[in-house]
C-alpha cells in the first residue's frame, strides 16, 4: 500500500540511511530455529483478568474469541508467522486465521471492507499505507496495552512509522534491509570471482563469472517491486540522501539528472543480456522466489551466481539444498556512488475491527514474545530493540540485527513504499511497469525518465 494524497509527501523526511551490514563479505541465514510453542500457556481467571506470560507481556483470556489478520505473505514467510500466531492462541485461547492477501493489499482490504467483512488485522507492507488507511478511516489506534509495549521495545522513530498526526495506530513487527546481494560461493572460487565493493568492481566480477561459463545475475523482473529495489539502491548511492528524499516525495521530478544517472548506471547490468539469467525476456518471466533459488539449485551449474535480495530471501535459500555461510553467502550492495546504499523496508500490523481480542494481538506483535518466534525460525529481522539477539539463529543474523538496533531513529525507508500506491506498489502500473519496460529497453533512458514523470505527477495529484 502506498500514499495517495498529496499530505503524504513528507513521510520521507524522518528517513536517513541505516547502515545495516558489516563492511566485506558475510553470509545471513534463512533457516533454523523452533517450531515449539515458545512455553507460554494460556491466561487463566475471569475475561477481564491478566496474567504475564512466561516472558512478560500480559495478554487477557480470550477463550472463544476468533480473528483474522491478512497479510501478502507466502511460503515460508506465512509459515513462520503462523507460528508466532500459534503461540497467541496458546496464551490467550483465541483462535487466529491467517487470510492471504493479494497485493497491493490496499485494494483487497478496501473489497473486504466493502463486502462488510474486513479482518480483524492486517500487515500493511508499506510506510505510506497506515497514513491511508487512516484517511479512509479504515483503522483504529493501538491501544494503551500495545502503546505501552512499543514504548518499552521500539525506538522513537520506528513509532513514528506507526503513527498519524500524533495517534499511534501500526505496529512495525518484521523490518528489511534490502541493500544486499546473495551469491553461490562455488560458483565464485570455480570463476575466480572476488566480492565486489563499489558498482564497477560488481559489472567486473560478472564478466568474470560470465567467462566462467555461468550467467551471473538473477532477475526477478516478473515482481516490479525487486526492480524498484535496484534503482533505489543505486539512486542512493548515486544522489545522495537529500536527492532520495526529494525524489521520494516527488519534490523533484524523475527527469532530473540525477535520475538519468542512476538509469543510465543501472543500464550497464541490464544492456547486457548475456549477464542475466534468461536475458531480459528470461527475467520478465522469473518471479522474486524463483530467482533466488535459481541462484543455489544446479549444483556446479546454477542458472546465476548471484540474486540482489533483502535479508528474507534466507527464507527462499532454505528451500534449496544449499547452506548459509557455506554455499550461500551475502555482500553489501555494491556502491554505485561514494557509500555503499542501504535501504529497509518493514510490515506494520494494523487494526481492522476493535476488539478486546484485536488489541491484544497487536499488543502480542509489539512484544519481544513474539519476534523471538520468528528470529529463531529465521528470515527475519525484528526492529525491536528489547529482543536478545540470542534469538536469532547465528553470529551474522545477528550482526545485521544489532546493526539495526545500533542505528536507532537513523534511517531511510524504502522509497516506492512512501509513494502513492498508484505509482509506487501496483503491479503493471506505474514506476513497476516503467522498470519493467526499462528492463527490455534500458537504452531509452530518456523516455523512461518521461514515463516515470507522467506516471508520478498523476498519481501525486490524486
Amino acid at each position: 500500500m502506498r500514499t495517495t494524497r498529496k499530505a503524504r509527501r513528507a513521510l520521507g523526511t524522518r528517513r536517513a540511511a541505516v547502515a545495516l551490514v558489516a563492511a566485506g563479505a558475510v553470509a545471513l541465514t534463512g533457516c533454523g530455529g523452533s517450531d515449539d510453542d515458545g512455553g507460554g500457556g494460556k491466561a487463566s481467571g475471569d475475561s477481564a483478568s491478566k496474567e504475564p506470560s512466561a516472558a512478560g507481556v500480559q495478554l487477557p483470556k480470550l477463550d472463544g474469541v476468533k480473528l483474522e489478520i491478512a497479510a501478502v505473505w507466502t511460503g515460508p514467510e506465512q509459515a513462520n508467522f503462523t507460528k508466532v500466531l500459534k503461540e497467541f492462541q496458546n496464551r490467550t485461547g483465541a483462535t487466529v486465521t491467517f487470510v492471504p492477501a493479494q497485493d497491493p493489499i490496499v485494494n483487497f482490504l478496501g473489497t473486504k471492507i466493502a463486502g462488510g467483512s474486513p479482518p480483524d488485522l492486517a500487515m500493511l507492507p508499506q510506510v505510506g499505507a497506515i497514513q491511508q488507511a487512516v484517511e479512509k478511516k479504515w483503522v483504529k489506534p493501538a491501544g494503551p496495552e500495545a502503546k505501552a509495549e512499543l514504548a518499552k521495545n521500539y525506538s522513537k522513530g520506528w513509532q513514528d512509522l506507526g503513527a498519524v498526526d500524533g495517534t499511534q495506530y501500526g505496529v512495525y513487527f518484521k523490518a528489511a534491509n534490502k541493500s544486499l546481494v546473495w551469491y553461490n560461493s562455488a560458483a565464485f572460487q570455480n570463476a575466480g570471482a572476488t566480492v565486489p565493493k563499489t558498482w564497477k568492481e560488481f559489472l567486473s566480477t560478472a564478466e568474470t563469472i560470465s567467462a566462467s561459463g555461468v550467467t551471473p545475475v538473477s532477475v526477478a523482473g516478473a515482481d516490479g517491486w525487486t526492480l524498484t529495489d535496484w534503482f533505489e539502491n543505486v539512486y542512493l548511492s548515486q544522489a545522495g540522501p537529500e536527492k532520495y528524499d526529494q525524489l521520494a516525495q516527488h519534490k523533484i521530478k524523475w527527469t532530473d539528472p540525477s535520475v538519468k544517472d542512476a538509469l543510465t548506471t543501472l543500464g550497464q547490468l541490464f544492456g547486457k543480456p548475456s549477464l542475466i539469467s534468461g536475458g531480459a525476456d528470461g527475467a520478465l518471466q522469473t518471479e522474486f522466489p524463483a530467482s533466488v533459488t535459481q541462484t543455489f539449485t544446479g549444483g556446479d551449474a546454477p542458472k546465476a551466481a548471484m540474486v540482489a535480495a533483502a535479508d528474507f530471501a534466507g527464507a527462499n535459500v532454505a528451500e534449496t539444498d544449499a547452506k548459509v555461510g557455506t554455499d550461500a553467502k551475502i555482500f553489501p550492495f555494491p556502491a554505485a556512488g561514494t557509500t555503499p546504499p542501504v535501504v529497509t523496508g518493514g510490515d506494520a500490523a494494523v487494526v481492522l475491527k476493535d476488539s478486546k481480542g484485536a488489541q491484544a494481538l497487536l499488543t502480542f506483535l509489539a512484544s519481544t514474545d513474539a519476534a523471538k518466534i520468528w528470529a529463531e525460525a529465521g528470515g527475519f529481522v525484528s526492529p525491536n530493540k528489547a529482543l536478545d539477539g540470542a534469538a536469532y539463529p547465528n553470529d551474522v543474523q545477528r550482526g545485521i540485527a544489532k546493526a539495526l538496533i545500533d542505528a536507532g531513529d537513523d534511517f531511510r525507508f524504502d522509497m516506492s513504499d512512501q509513494m502513492p500506491q498508484s505509482f509506487g506498489g501496483t503491479p503493471g502500473k506505474g514506476e513497476w511497469k516503467d522498470l519493467q519496460d526499462f528492463l527490455k529497453n534500458p537504452k531509452d533512458v530518456a523516455g523512461t525518465q518521461q514515463q516515470l514523470e507522467s506516471d508520478a505527477a498523476k498519481a501525486f495529484k490524486s
